[in-house]
């Protein structure tokens, strides 16, 4: 039999509050994350609004913050994340071998250098187009290697294994919004299978800045709600447009369940069940009949040795896109059975956005909280049914109900698919 893979320590930073606290906090009463955007003048953009970080003092937290001065804010994100979660564990104040303790993140690239870019581009322009010669002598001058090697995705966990002398496995995947779900999952499999005994998992992404929003845009899959970007992100909304980019962090402690038990851990939860598939069809749309993600459930439920009536609560994907939710409704339906309809689901990107690489942690965390507080965050912003959505999406108040396990869906591009069952905690 498998080796049980607990939760010991939890930390996020987020579009609604920097700890894991202040974040349930936010999302109980359905506060929202979203406005304008400050990290660039985003005033000629098609969607001018999206759920940034707010009052993150990553200084305060290092005591040596000029070594980070060239990490974008996905490492500096995923570093206050993970210290909240190794602290609340207090896993480092055992007796743990460094070999046995491992890190595998869903972390996204580091922020790009628009101006930069731009301004080289602007500079070797000869009669109209730009000198490629000029333009290479002129990036290979100016840019500086070490804020290159810190763009490289690998690099949060680089730096996070080398802060907390984890010697273990260290990975990263990024497969795109499944990312940090599939980290945890895959994860839970390294220490399943013996390879090691504690796991700090997770992700952290950022993609507020002009070429993260330029691709969205041009993907047509943003909100563009600029007259209300409070109410822009409307998951299984009839009128709704798109999705609205968040950013952040969320990271956990896994750890073997007897491991856990000897150094007397507090306990949060169990990672209950994994599933991962690929819907094998097109780059930018899922499955219109929800293939792989009906899979990827039921694979989760096998894996967790439930039924879809153990199943008390969905956070789902919910990226308030028409295709997504519609899909994604149709997966749980699929997944679930006629449970589906008894099923309470909700979407908490409806309140901070979409997280990207870092949406599927942050969602797992939530999960754990609901499971702890019996209470179930809500879908804000939903005024309209839509026929093709027709499930349980608790409309923007939270709701007390008592639950035992929890489905936690991620969907990227490409095709990727993971759900994730966390439980709570049984001996």
């Amino acid at each position: 039999m498998n080796r049980r893979v607990v939760v010991t320590g939890m930390g996020c930073i987020t579009p609604l509050g920097n700890s894991v606290e202040a974040m349930w906090a936010s999302l109980r009463e359905a506060r929202n994350g979203v406005g304008r955007i400050t990290h660039f003048d985003a005033s000629r953009f098609p969607t001018r609004f999206a759920a940034e970080v707010k009052d993150f003092d990553f200084d305060s937290l290092v005591p040596d913050p000029a070594r980070f001065a060239d990490s974008g804010r996905n490492i500096r994100f995923a570093i206050g994340a993970a210290k909240q979660a190794v602290a609340a564990s207090g896993v480092l104040d055992a007796t743990l071998d460094p070999a046995r303790f491992g890190v595998y993140l869903g972390a996204g690239e580091g922020q790009q250098d628009f101006l930069q870019f731009m301004t080289l581009i602007a500079d070797s322009q000869k009669n109209g187009s730009v000198d490629l010669q000029a333009f290479t002598s002129q990036f290979l001058e100016s840019m500086n290697p070490r804020y290159e090697l810190e763009l490289e995705p690998n690099m949060p966990a680089a730096h996070l294994s080398s802060l907390f002398n984890a010697q273990g496995p260290n990975l990263n995947c990024l497969t795109a919004c499944a990312a940090s779900s599939q980290a945890i999952g895959e994860a839970t499999e390294i220490i399943r299978r013996n390879d090691a005994d504690v796991m700090l998992s997770g992700g952290a992404h950022s993609m507020i800045h002009p070429f993260g929003l330029t691709g969205f845009n041009l993907l047509t899959a943003l909100s563009e709600r600029n007259d209300s970007p409070e109410t822009a992100s409307r998951p299984f909304d009839l009128n709704r447009d798109g999705f609205v980019l968040g950013e952040g962090a969320g990271m956990v402690i896994l750890e073997e369940l007897e491991h856990a038990k000897a150094r007397g851990a507090t306990i949060y939860g169990e990672i209950r069940g994994y599933g991962s598939t690929a819907d094998a069809y097109r780059i930018t749309d899922i499955h219109p009949e929800g293939r792989g993600a009906i899979s990827c459930i039921r694979m989760a439920l096998q894996d967790a040795r439930l039924n879809p009536e153990d199943i008390g609560y969905v956070n789902a994907h919910g990226t308030s896109t028409k295709v997504n939710d519609h899909v994604e409704t149709m997966a749980i339906k699929g997944g679930l059975g006629q449970h589906a309809w008894k099923t309470p689901i909700s979407s908490i990107k409806s309140m901070m956005g979409h997280l990207i690489a870092a949406a599927g942690s942050v969602e797992a965390i939530t999960c754990l909280m609901a499971i702890r507080d019996g209470v179930l965050p809500p879908t804000i912003n939903y005024e309209t049914p839509d026929h093709d959505c027709d499930l349980d999406y608790i409309p923007n108040e939270a709701r007390e109900t008592r639950i035992k396990a929890a489905l936690s869906n991620s969907f990227g591009f490409g095709g990727q698919n993971v759900s994730l069952i966390i439980a709570q905690f049984a001996e």
